[in-house]
């Protein structure tokens, strides 16, 4: 009998110690990621450790990532008076176990950058900054307006290696970009994914509206910006009776600013989608961006890691520091 309950004893050790592994090794795989992938929120952030007093607007994403780089245009150094570039970065956080979205921002002091923009201020406006790789050619450009000698804004654009660890390449420029000023206020450049169509606004014949030029197949950037003038092609579909500015595209959708009857007061953002060759007709923002003040220069960029897609702007709403301000938000847009 005591043999027998001693067994037993035995036993009810071993059943509850494997039920003690199981229950701590059940415990030590469980996943503590609660949000695969994650989302930028739909509330409107003011990057207020970025803005001043002065108005901060046009800016330029390149890198998308934990941190961006950013080059905008302020008047800030000239106390309200001429428009220059500046940079500064952005951080986006967002914690997969909690679900919580982290921003941050501030102003910076990049070697490169430095060397960029010092290259690229002129003494007249800069507006616009607009970054990208190009695939044909291996060299990072920066695209933007600046007020010529008669004080209207042309394109120019300057080149470089992409940067390197412990390299900071040449740049070249800024060199105009002769194909597609035309002698009235040119502006806000972008091109499309493949890079063979640009797109930018010009007041040319009177408001501003939104054309297009495409690039030949045979030439690299460089070698097209330096052709001739060629008469641009206005996209019917996105333009109005009012002044329609400001376009910038990622993959198939175009953000542009316009002042069009029907918005909700200003300058209003809106978007369209390629669609079988063709830009949609605009859709404004709606009032979650919109305001009755005036909302300019929108770019879209987008992360791997999170569900939607996110929007910069400024605006001289409200609530800002003064002048016009830049401001984050995410966003979806129809797949379709």
């Amino acid at each position: 009998m005591k043999k027998s309950g001693f067994v037993n004893l035995i036993l009810t050790g071993f059943i509850f110690l494997a039920v003690s592994i199981c229950f701590i090794q059940c415990k030590k795989t469980e996943n503590p990621i609660k949000y695969p992938k994650g989302t930028f929120p739909d509330t409107v952030i003011n990057i207020s450790d970025i803005n001043s007093t002065y108005d901060d607007y046009n800016l330029a994403l390149y890198q998308i990532g934990g941190t961006m780089p950013i080059i905008f245009s302020s008047n800030r150094k000239s106390s309200g008076g001429q428009f220059d570039l500046e940079q500064a970065s952005i951080s986006i956080l967002f914690d997969q176990t909690t679900g919580v979205f982290g921003f941050g921002s501030k102003m910076t002091t990049d070697p490169f950058l430095d060397t960029l923009i010092g290259k690229a201020i002129t003494p007249g406006n800069d507006f616009g900054p607009y970054r990208l790789f190009s695939t044909v050619d291996g060299y990072e450009y920066m695209l933007l307006s600046s007020a010529n000698s008669s004080g209207n804004l042309d394109f120019y654009y300057l080149k470089n290696e992409p940067e390197a660890a412990n390299f900071i390449p040449e740049v070249t420029g800024p060199l105009p970009i002769k194909i597609m000023n035309t002698g009235s206020d040119d502006a806000y450049i972008t091109l499309n994914t493949s890079q063979d169509t640009a797109y930018f606004s010009s007041n040319k014949d009177g408001n501003f509206d939104i054309f297009y030029l495409i690039k030949p197949a045979n030439k690299d950037l460089s070698s097209w910006f330096n052709l001739d003038y060629e008469s641009p092609v206005k996209v019917d579909s996105l333009n109005s009776q009012g002044e329609d500015k400001c376009p910038f595209i990622l993959k198939k959708i175009m953000v542009f600013a316009s002042n069009r009857a029907g918005g909700f007061g200003g300058y209003d953002l809106y978007y369209s989608i390629l669609k079988n060759g063709f830009w949609s007709s605009p859709v404004n923002l709606g009032p979650r961006i919109n305001t009755s003040s005036d909302e300019y220069r929108p770019v879209i960029g987008f992360n791997p890691d999170f569900t939607n897609k996110f929007l910069m702007f400024s605006s001289d709403r409200p609530g800002g520091k003064g002048g016009f301000d830049l401001y984050f938000t995410g966003i979806d847009f129809p797949s379709k």
